[in-house]
């Protein structure tokens, strides 16, 4: 059921679409974007905001991403808002001319340092992998404190991704990493399939990452990994300026909440945009079992 659901829902209207994305993604323009980031700065929460598009099929699309990012970024600048960017390189033409891709995240890197603040480069697909990878070591190395990378733990790859990039980290400029499990749909040739495995890879990755300097964004909503996550924390003696918790907009936020309740940083990622809908059936597609929350969501009202 799940996977039909998931299969027909690109094919629905997208208002009936929205009752369900709405709790996930911040709206369309960039000022419901400062909206809810205002609302969880009040909260003592850092925010990462994102510009939804994703896979471009032509570059001019890459020139009208990195203008608008350059604008978000300038707007943002003016409102004061604690927050840092998250960008997916296929938006820029990654899969269409590497080079061009660098050179348009270079812009939007350079625009963001010269404020000092933070891009994010996204992890996406294993077709992309060692691409962005390769992109953030040419990133890292000419704006070292104003670029990280998200390594997804499912990847069979990637702790020895971590400690290759061990190479470019310093403690002046540690390297920037954002731990999340992993979304997309994977051979398990290259990726774990089951939840404990994973669970375990990403928890080995955290220690690596904490013993080493690393600053670890500890993405995740699995309260198991958050638990393991604190006694880590205890174990390597790290101040809260050495790591920080990061979710998803709209994703448990009891969860989210008991986490800052205990002093430590947290950071929300806030997507927004026109490209909602790809974006909702995309993750829908990649994760069926988020089917039945859709269904919650169109007949239980709050």
């Amino acid at each position: 059921m799940n996977k039909l659901i998931a299969g027909i829902l690109p094919y629905m209207p997208k208002k009936l679409v929205w009752i369900f994305s709405k709790r996930y993604i911040a709206g369309e323009k960039i000022d419901d974007a400062i909206r809810v980031s205002k609302e969880l700065n009040a909260q003592g929460i850092m925010v990462t905001i994102d510009l939804l598009g994703e896979f471009i099929t032509e570059l001019k699309q890459a020139e009208e991403n990195r203008e608008t990012y350059l604008k978000i970024i300038d707007q943002i600048q003016t409102e004061k808002i604690d927050c840092n960017y998250s960008l997916k390189p296929t938006s820029f033409g990654l899969l269409l001319d590497k080079e061009i891709c660098f050179q348009n995240i270079r812009q939007i890197v350079a625009k963001a340092a010269s404020y000092d603040s933070f891009i994010r480069i996204d992890m996406e697909d294993s077709s992309c992998t060692n691409l962005e990878i390769e992109l953030f070591r040419k990133l890292k190395n000419e704006f070292p404190r104003h670029v990280g990378l998200v390594i997804q733990a499912y990847l069979r790859r990637t702790f020895e991704d971590i400690k290759k990039l061990g190479d470019i980290h310093s403690q002046e400029a540690p390297v920037s990493f954002r731990l999340c499990k992993g979304i997309y749909v994977e051979s398990e040739s290259i990726a774990f399939k089951k939840y404990q495995e994973i669970n375990d890879h990403y928890l080995e990755d955290l220690e690596y990452m904490m013993s080493n300097g690393m600053f670890p964004g500890i993405a995740t909503h699995d309260k198991p990994l958050v638990e393991k996550a604190y006694k880590l924390i205890e174990r390597y003696h790290l101040p809260k300026a050495a790591y920080e918790f990061q979710m998803l907009f709209g994703v448990t936020p009891e969860l989210r909440k008991s986490i800052v309740e205990k002093g430590h940083n947290m950071r929300v990622y806030v997507p927004f945009g026109k490209e909602w809908f790809g974006y909702s059936t995309r993750r829908l597609k990649e994760n069926p079992k988020m089917a039945s929350l859709i269904l919650k969501a169109l007949f239980v009202r709050k």
